[in-house]
């Protein structure tokens, strides 16, 4: 066995064949996981050689390959025992920056490129020895239909697969960061410089005779690496100046409390863990520094800090602790479900729904030494203008990528201003915006995307009960003073109640044609038809008749949102009261969560990009952990007439249905419904009760995306309620 740290040219510039056995699984890296956060991280490490450190790399992780025999004369073959995955993306990228160089007529460029992609025509055997890479068979198709497009890629033309989605992806990321200024080439000098000396890759070579899956087992088996917390941690002790008790006494007094649960609890940012610590050290750091980094940089930036900035270590611990009790106090403030929320705590719970770390930084920047002369009414302002940018932003569902850079950006801007301004500044800067990750959408924005829309399967869950949670706030008094009721709704625990049944067919009968029942199936789920219910419902109010499920709300239920609706309907309820209320209750959201009186949102004719779409299939649930292979699934519906249907989830993806496999989970629903289905939200994994759906969801969310428009083989408005199925008596919770 042979171990080196080496970098792409070193392991494709040779002829060689890295061989994928048939046996692994095929290609499943995605947008959301993989390829965009390499992309950034390759960007991101141009710049830091650029501005401060001509020497950094990046690493990218390890490979472990086994030479095979072969006559000779042969092409070198290895076989990819681990880290297929990690080479054959390095290939679609190598091709895809080969292809944009060569279609800007940069052939000098593309010609150092392309022996990381090819094997030289003398070294062939065949067509096949062409690609530095083989891989699977169920992969061949498409990787060599990518691999092989003459130049400029007719994407449309290539055999659909991940791959090819891959190799696009790379190619619009490289086009774009080129651009076609004066500099771009220029910019792809550099770029190809990065991509081939500065990525570092761990090379394991075994020989043949080795046993390559003793030394896989091992390489894989579970560690616990150091967090950015511990680093730090020992950087701080190590340096702090005085005599070991005097270290200790440090400890105790400042840093004991970063080993506790509380901070040591992992949190999901993005597509990482980490533990609450570390988060906190990052986002610390961020605003102190008003510096945009990753988090898997905040030990270096950390130390980079104290050695030009903070110096004094022992002045700097007791800073670092004030900031983090009053960043516990916020968030813990902020998990009570119970009465008043301080306008900082209400923030954190309502921002927090919409999976957003990124206003972090800015709490603690209000909260810093710097701006305390900014009055409290200032503060609380400040965050009441922030809130309403989020909420309005997630609803019209505005691209989040980019965001976090906005937020910075932000903190930069009001640290020049006046501290007896900032509120002003605040809203300045954002009606200013008309970028997409930065504008901030106005009324009429908000309101065309909640009219006639299905909002309870277009918002998670979460999203959806904290905007009614909201709703309910305000007629209540809460949180403007104006307090009408004993105390705000309780918090996180309502459930989001349908006051028309999903399952009215069976409930609410109506003679209505097709088309006027698909229509009713939609407005259904519209926001007017919804409401939050504060106490369990048993089936038989919750699916009986307008008059007794009106009786049992008017007496029963303290819920101001819901005794509304029955004052507005007290005779029958239906489409046209669904819609007025859902107009009421735009109204009320636009009231709650303000803009500035005549602003526009992007304004002067400039357009934002859509929501950016992704496509999740299976296959990504599978490999990022979200999906355990051989999961059973079952119909969500426990008393339906297809209750008994068992099917289980493959390693690659597919659906089996006893022998059968089906590409898709909707495939394998339509095959069960013998009608238009959408897998996702039909099938339930039957460990967990969550629907595929749910865990796509969650997924998308961890990973930065929850606001993505997710891309279905089959319509998310195609669910295929069975006509047998009873709505269940409570809706599911998020």
């Amino acid at each position: 066995m042979k171990t080196d740290v080496v970098k792409p040219k070193d392991v494709f510039y040779n002829p060689t064949r890295l061989v994928v056995p048939l046996f692994q699984r095929p290609y499943v890296w995605s947008k959301e996981t993989q390829w965009s956060p390499l992309w950034q991280d390759i960007v991101r490490l141009i710049e830091v050689i650029s501005q401060h450190n001509q020497t950094a790399t990046h690493f990218l992780g390890a490979i472990v390959i086994q030479q095979v025999p072969t006559t000779l004369g042969a092409l070198p073959t290895w076989n990819v025992i681990d880290g297929q995955q990690r080479l054959t993306t390095l290939q679609l990228l190598l091709d895809a920056l080969h292809a944009e160089l060569e279609r800007r007529g940069w052939a000098q460029l593309a010609g150092q490129i392309l022996p990381l992609v090819e094997n030289p025509s003398d070294y062939r055997d065949d067509e096949n020895d062409r690609y530095k890479l083989w891989p699977t068979n169920r992969d061949r198709d498409g990787f060599t239909s990518v691999m092989s497009a003459p130049t400029p890629v007719d994407y449309s033309a290539l055999v659909k697969s991940r791959l090819g989605d891959a190799h696009e992806f790379f190619a619009e990321s490289i086009a774009g960061w080129l651009g076609d200024d004066n500099a771009a080439e220029r910019r792809a000098r550099m770029l190809v410089a990065t991509v081939m000396d500065r990525l570092e890759i761990a090379s394991i070579r075994l020989d043949a005779n080795e046993d390559a899956q003793a030394i896989f087992e091992t390489l894989n088996a579970r560690g616990t690496p150091l967090s950015a917390a511990d680093l730090i941690k020992n950087f701080v002790f190590q340096n702090l100046a005085g005599t070991p008790h005097d270290a200790e006494q440090a400890y105790l007094n400042y840093w004991a409390e970063f080993e506790t649960p509380w901070w040591e609890k992992e949190i999901t940012t993005g597509r990482i863990k980490n533990s609450r610590a570390s988060l906190f050290l990052w986002q610390w750091l961020t605003a102190r520094t008003l510096i945009d980094f990753p988090i898997r940089e905040v030990f270096t930036q950390f130390k980079h800090y104290v050695n030009t900035v903070a110096k004094d270590i022992g002045v700097l611990l007791p800073h670092i602790k004030a900031a983090a009790d009053r960043y516990r106090s916020i968030i813990e403030g902020s998990e009570n479900v119970n009465g008043q929320l301080s306008r900082p705590e209400l923030f954190s719970y309502r921002v927090g729904t919409l999976d957003s770390e990124i206003a972090r930084p800015l709490l603690i920047w209000l909260d810093e030494p710097e701006q305390a002369s900014v009055p409290v009414a200032d503060r609380e302002r400040i965050l009441e203008i922030l809130e309403s940018w989020f909420v309005r932003r997630a609803l019209v569902k505005a691209p989040s990528q980019g965001s976090n850079r906005f937020i910075i950006d932000l903190m930069q801007h009001l640290s020049t201003q006046p501290h007896d301004a900032l509120p002003d500044a605040t809203e300045a800067y954002l009606v200013a915006n008309h970028t997409a990750v930065g504008y901030w959408p106005g009324d009429a924005e908000v309101r065309e995307a909640l009219t006639g829309a299905t909002t309870y399967w277009k918002y998670l869950r979460g999203r959806l009960r904290m905007v009614l949670e909201a709703l309910e706030d305000a007629k209540r008094g809460y949180p403007s003073g104006k307090q009408l009721a004993m105390g705000p709704v309780v918090r996180s625990k309502g459930t989001i109640e349908h006051l028309m049944p999903q399952g009215w067919r069976k409930h609410w009968p109506a003679e209505l044609t097709d088309e006027q029942e698909a229509a009713r199936d939609r407005i259904v789920q519209q926001l007017g038809n919804l409401t939050l219910v504060t106490q369990k419902l048993n089936s038989k109010i919750n699916n009986g008749p307008w008059h007794s499920k009106r009786e049992h709300f008017l007496n029963h239920d303290d819920v101001l949102i819901t005794k509304d609706a029955m004052n507005l309907a007290p005779k029958s309820w239906g489409e046209t009261a669904i819609e007025q209320r859902t107009a009421m209750l735009i109204d009320q959201i636009l009231d709650i969560w303000q803009a500035p009186a005549g602003h526009v949102g992007l304004g002067g004719g400039a357009t934002v990009a859509p929501a950016t779409s992704v496509t999740v299939d299976i296959a990504q649930l599978v490999s990022s952990g979200w999906l355990e292979v051989g999961s059973e699934l079952t119909t969500r519906h426990p008393r339906s007439m297809h209750a008994g249907v068992r099917a289980s989830v493959a390693q690659d993806g597919r659906i089996f249905i006893g022998d059968v496999a089906y590409a898709t989970p909707s495939a394998a629903a339509v095959a069960v419904t013998e009608t238009d289905t959408n897998g996702w939200w039909w099938w339930v994994v039957a460990a967990t009760g969550k629907s595929l759906q749910d865990l796509r969801a969650e997924y998308l969310a961890s990973v930065g995306e929850a606001d993505a428009d997710v891309v279905d083989e089959v319509s998310d408005d195609v669910h295929a309620l069975d006509a047998d199925d009873p709505e269940p008596a409570e809706e599911d919770t998020a």
